[in-house]
């Protein structure tokens, strides 16, 4: 069988149809081949018209539209440029306007109540709280207002403040406290729980916190006094009597002392809350549970209690509240107070 490669007058008989030559093989496969393009034509010149068949262009329908002026085009880009920039600027500024507006348009005392909503971990010590007799008496005297001043504090800005976003939670100052003033600013009492994660030594409440529910429960106390309704610490003393352990409520209770212009002294201090089987309205002789009390203190077979203390068969029983720490502060507003004023959280 001959195995040489064919000649070019061999494989040009093969282009020729019906000339199969000395490779039959080799015919059939370019005869294959030019079949296959001949096709391919075919179907590209039916989907794809050549040009000469294509119509020219309609000119009265084509045409581009005309070019507006330059001062239009400015016009008409300015416009676009400020809508952009407002809508983008709006955006941005919206949590900032929203914190400015809850500094001039705060809630009033009534409204902070309904903003706070109790949580799972918080909901037995405010209940605890709401229907102690403290609170009940506190808000049957007409001369306090129930608030929790807490609340009037911007939601976007209490996660940057100490007592109403820091330290307020679970283990903590469980809830904001419920705080009963006057609007003169001559007296305050604000009742509150603080948790196990508020220590210094173990077990027992920092003595840093207690000075700062006390700065903080001494300045709202006097504000109301000052012109301006707001001011700054100038002094504070504070002598600690007992110490305080976590897991209580406690009770602070200031009183205005003196007004000079821009200057309130204030005094105060932090106590325990009695339960209230053994809490009675200070001043007031009534019964409890069957026991004797005159002003605040139980009588137990003739012995009245003193300094917290009932005397039962030489046995002691704390039933006073206990005073834990005690306060003396100077508050002075600002000269500039008048201008910011409306800033304050106090509506006026």
């Amino acid at each position: 069988m001959d195995q040489s490669l064919p000649t070019e007058q061999e494989i040009g008989n093969t282009a020729n149809p019906g000339k199969e030559g000395k490779h039959p093989r080799i015919f059939k496969l370019c005869s294959g081949i030019n079949e296959l393009l001949q096709q391919f034509c075919q179907e590209a010149t039916s989907q794809h018209p050549p040009l000469s068949d294509i119509p020219p262009p309609n000119s009265t329908t084509q045409q581009l539209p005309p070019r507006r002026s330059l001062p239009i085009r400015l016009l008409r880009g300015t416009l676009l440029f400020l809508t952009l920039f407002t809508a983008g600027f709006a955006m941005a500024a919206a949590p900032a306007v929203e914190t400015v507006n809850g500094f001039l348009k705060p809630p009033t005392d009534a409204e902070t109540l309904e903003l706070y909503e109790s949580t799972p971990s918080s909901a037995d010590i405010d209940a605890y709280i709401n229907m102690h007799p403290l609170t009940q008496s506190l808000r049957q005297d007409p001369r306090f207002v129930e608030s929790r001043p807490h609340m009037k504090i911007p939601p976007s800005m209490r996660p940057h403040n100490l007592t109403g976003g820091t330290l307020l939670g679970e283990n903590k100052i469980a809830s904001p406290p419920l705080t009963f003033s006057t609007r003169d600013g001559s007296q305050l009492v604000s009742i509150q729980h603080l948790g196990p994660a508020l220590c210094g030594h173990p077990g027992i409440i920092h003595g840093g916190l207690l000075a700062t529910l006390l700065d903080e429960g001494l300045a709202r106390c006097c504000f109301p006094a000052l012109p301006n309704k707001v001011g700054v610490t100038a002094s504070l003393k504070i002598d600690y009597k007992a110490p305080c352990m976590a897991g209580q409520f406690v009770v602070l209770r200031a009183e205005t002392t003196k007004v000079e212009g821009r200057k309130a002294w204030v005094r105060g201090w932090l106590e325990t809350l009695p339960g209230p089987e053994e809490w009675t309205e200070d001043g007031k002789t009534g019964e409890v549970n069957g026991v004797e009390v005159v002003g605040g203190a139980k009588v137990v077979n003739g012995v009245k209690a003193v300094n917290g203390t009932s005397g039962v068969n030489g046995a002691k029983e704390h039933v006073l509240p206990k005073r834990l720490c005690e306060a003396e502060a100077l508050f002075i507003e600002p000269r500039q107070a008048a201008v910011s004023a409306k800033a304050t959280w106090e509506r006026s």
